[in-house]
């Protein structure tokens, strides 16, 4: 019978026989998997009590985009809140560019321990799998999803000097000027410039749609009149629309929000298909504990529905919105389904 090697060095036992003959491997088996599992115990031990403590340290919260942005906005109240929470710091690191992936993807390779968490938006986490070839990071795969924390709408603003009064009579506008209107966007494969897409088959239209580098910069020159509508997501032009210089015509949603009252909703405007909800969410890198999980989670949906946190969030024409991590997950699936299908259908590549 042939001896076998055995690697005790490796289970921690450096001054135990190398070889045992095969004749007792029943034996050896048993033994060598009692001494492997002993080894294993203070790890095991060890991680439940990170877990238990967490959080001992300062937490990162990463914003794939710049200071002062809607996303931004969100996650400065929501740190401060989780820190009063943990007593812990939680400090926000902005890393923007790529239409969020060079945030997400940070995340993504960042060890799964829970003091390195995304503040993801549909683009990067629903949106962008589809439009690069080589995204360095998978949603499904690489993030543990925690929760959503708010959704808000798009709204279809036009310039008022359009004398275009209701969804209706921008169609019939449009219609009647085929692919002569100018629709910005803030990038090619952006919320706002696939909202304007499913806009445009659902509605039968033919527009030209001209890429910015940013909501920001397109919004400007709708209001100058350079170009003549656009998808704008809610918080970002919600006060365009008060102030009388952008006239808001639908919010992508099947309901009108609290912050437009007399904007008609999709559903209202006859083009359910438009239906957009856009959504801020907590991610984590694949493999979070699950007892770390269960220590942000709650602690997320508490803080996101205290009085002072609504009212903040209203104030940017948001709700605050919480689901299951679950729930959040198939969420991450169904957008990526809806929006893999529209750029899929039109052709659309980030450039």
């Amino acid at each position: 019978m042939r001896d076998v090697a055995i690697s005790w060095r490796t289970a921690g036992f450096p001054d135990a026989p190398r070889l045992l003959p095969m004749r007792n491997h029943r034996v050896v088996r048993v033994r060598v998997c009692l001494l492997l599992a002993m080894t294993a115990v203070p790890a095991i031990q060890c991680g439940m009590a990170s877990a238990q403590t967490y959080p001992a340290k300062t937490i990162r919260l990463v914003v794939p985009f710049p200071p002062g942005g809607p996303a931004d906005s969100v996650a400065r109240p929501l740190a401060q809140k989780l820190n009063d929470v943990f007593g812990q710091p939680v400090v926000i690191d902005n890393r923007p560019g790529a239409t969020g992936t060079i945030g997400a993807s940070l995340v993504a390779k960042s060890p799964a321990d829970g003091y390195t968490l995304l503040l993801g938006t549909s683009n990067e986490i629903a949106m962008s799998p589809g439009l690069y070839d080589k995204l360095p990071y998978d949603p499904a795969r690489d993030f543990t999803p925690i929760t959503t924390v708010i959704t808000f709408p798009n709204i279809l603003v036009v310039n008022p000097a359009l004398p275009a009064r209701s969804t209706k009579e921008l169609v019939a506008i449009v219609k009647s000027n085929p692919g002569k209107l100018n629709f910005g966007t803030s990038g090619i494969g952006s919320t706002n410039h696939l909202t304007g897409e499913l806009f445009r088959a659902a509605a039968g239209v033919k527009v030209n749609f001209v890429a910015y580098k940013g909501g920001g910069p397109a919004t400007t020159d709708l209001v100058a009149g350079h170009i003549e509508a656009m998808f704008a997501t809610l918080p970002s032009a919600v006060t365009f629309v008060k102030n009388g210089k952008l006239r808001g015509l639908m919010v992508t949603d099947g309901k009108r929000w609290p912050a437009v009252a007399k904007v008609p909703s999709a559903k209202e405007a006859g083009l359910p298909a438009v239906e957009v909800l856009t959504f801020n969410a907590v991610l984590g890198p694949a493999g979070l504990p699950a007892p770390v999980v269960e220590r942000l989670h709650p602690a997320i949906v508490k803080v996101m529905h205290t009085p002072d946190m609504k009212e903040r969030m209203a104030a940017l024409a948001s709700e605050p919105t919480t689901m299951s991590t679950a729930a959040f997950a198939e969420t991450i699936k169904r957008d990526f389904a809806k929006w893999h299908k529209v750029i899929r259908d039109n052709n659309i590549r980030a450039q």
